[in-house]
């Protein structure tokens, strides 16, 4: 099988970006290479099942159909209609995802697809849809947005009920992914790069990429043991709990995450952490974890390892 795949940041925050892809029909506002669409039998762009036929610059007419579509999460899938596919493949499933940069209110969004290609195409269609559309389409998408200046409403939700995380926080960290990953998923290697993590080391001595496996640690004052419970290289992440602590907090579990980039060749970082505590516990408690730990850790990722081009390392 094979997968096509683009990312990007867009200026601007996910509240004024969502709707523009959220719209089924919305194409031929933004995207170059679309003429014209219409959503079939007179359904509404976001009722699931719903099939659009668009026409491309060339006269080709390609008829895609709605399989998902997610307002909490920013997200919809689609494919194609076997009568009028875009490429001569089978079994396209694409997905658009967006994120929010919680440190500079931008957003993240990746646009991917898997398929199956005839065996004398193998290896021809993923960069094609890779750079001709997913990557074209967020290229004039991040134009037509600066061209329309849109301000986020006021009354805007960025969260639907409520957030995925106790705290979720992300940021871009100026580095290709799979060096930030290298730094990042050594259990205990995050004393070499947050300022305030002291005297890491696994118990038992064991490997630091031993899913079980505990650290030890100071944070400040504080001395805290925290277990891997999953470690996975493929998505570029990892979670632990803790185990031991002198914070108010039960039940804590947490861990990032990292995406490419492939506009710019750099990582789109999130962190995550839930917890059991009490209200007034959690006025202190959430604020700390998401600027003092998570995005602490990403700002010293850049300033260590990762300076932005033509900024001087920290």
């Amino acid at each position: 099988m094979a997968r096509a795949y683009a990312s990007a940041i867009i200026d601007a925050p996910i509240e004024v970006v969502w709707p523009y892809l959220r719209d089924f029909n919305g194409l031929p506002g933004f995207h170059p290479a679309i003429v014209s669409s219409e959503i079939e039998d007179g359904l509404d762009a976001d009722v699931v099942g719903c099939v659009r036929r668009f026409v491309l610059q060339g006269g080709a007419v390609v008829r895609e159909k709605l399989l998902m579509l997610d307002d909490a999460c920013f997200t919809f899938a689609y494919n194609f209609m076997p009568d009028a596919p875009a490429f001569p493949i089978e079994n396209y499933v694409a997905t658009v995802r967006m994120y929010p940069v919680t440190k500079t209110d931008q957003t993240f969004c990746e646009w991917e697809a898997t398929f199956d290609e005839a065996p004398e195409d193998k290896g021809k269609y993923a960069p094609i849809i890779s750079d001709g559309v997913f990557a074209a389409g967020w290229a004039a998408l991040k134009a037509q947005i600066a061209k329309d200046a849109p301000t986020k409403p006021e009354a805007a939700q960025r969260w639907k009920a409520w957030a995925p995380n106790k705290v979720w926080t992300s940021a871009i960290i100026h580095g290709p992914v799979d060096a930030v990953w290298a730094r990042m998923r050594d259990f205990a290697g995050m004393g070499d790069w947050h300022p305030d993590i002291t005297r890491m080391h696994m118990l038992g001595g064991v490997r630091s990429d031993k899913v079980s496996g505990v650290r030890d640690f100071h944070f400040g004052p504080g001395h805290l043991h925290e277990e891997l419970l999953h470690l996975d290289d493929v998505n570029r992440s990892f979670s632990y709990r803790i185990n031991k602590s002198e914070l108010p907090w039960l039940n804590y579990v947490s861990g990032p995450r990292l995406w490419p980039i492939t506009e710019t060749g750099e990582t789109f970082a999130v962190w995550t952490g839930d917890w059991v505590a009490s209200p007034h516990d959690d006025a202190v408690l959430m604020p700390t974890a998401e600027h003092a730990v998570y995005q602490k850790a990403f700002e010293t990722l850049n300033e260590r390892w990762f300076p932005k081009a033509g900024a001087a390392a920290g």
